[in-house]
């Protein structure tokens, strides 16, 4: 089982979130414990710009957490996507193509996503395995 990980699950454990820490770490042990957990492209510089240089790799890979490149395929099933939302409107809203380049990498070259984001990617990406994090007491 390989799983993709979202930006959001990270930054709820790296960051120590008060409310999302705890299930977003809890998720990530049980994603770990059933396989390979990865991270493209935007999700290593999101998470790069969130918490240094210094500390990213340590901390991916301390979690078991592995760079996975986003391949042609993926790129442009992101685009097409991505072009989609935007003719429907969705400019105004608060979605940009990394968006898109995760969701697709996860549908394309992972089995399922790991997201707090779950859904975005379930409207966008019906076809992926979307994991959410438990809700926190």
């Amino acid at each position: 089982m390989i799983t993709a990980i979202d930006t959001s699950v990270l930054f709820d454990f790296l960051l120590g979130d008060p409310v999302h820490g705890q299930p977003s770490g809890s998720a990530l042990r049980e994603a770990s414990a059933e396989g390979r957990l990865v991270a493209c492209g935007p999700v290593w510089a999101e998470t790069r710009a969130g918490i240094g240089a210094a500390a990213l790799g340590d901390a991916l890979d301390d979690l078991g957490i592995h760079f996975d490149p986003i391949t042609r395929q993926s790129a442009e099933l992101a685009g097409r996507l991505w072009a989609e939302y935007r003719a429907r409107g969705g400019g105004r809203r608060d979605r940009i193509v990394a968006d898109f380049l995760i969701g697709a990498h996860a549908l394309e070259q992972a089995d399922r996503l790991l997201t707090r984001d779950h859904g975005f990617y379930r409207d966008y990406f019906a076809e992926l395995a979307v994991l959410a994090p438990a809700a926190a007491p």
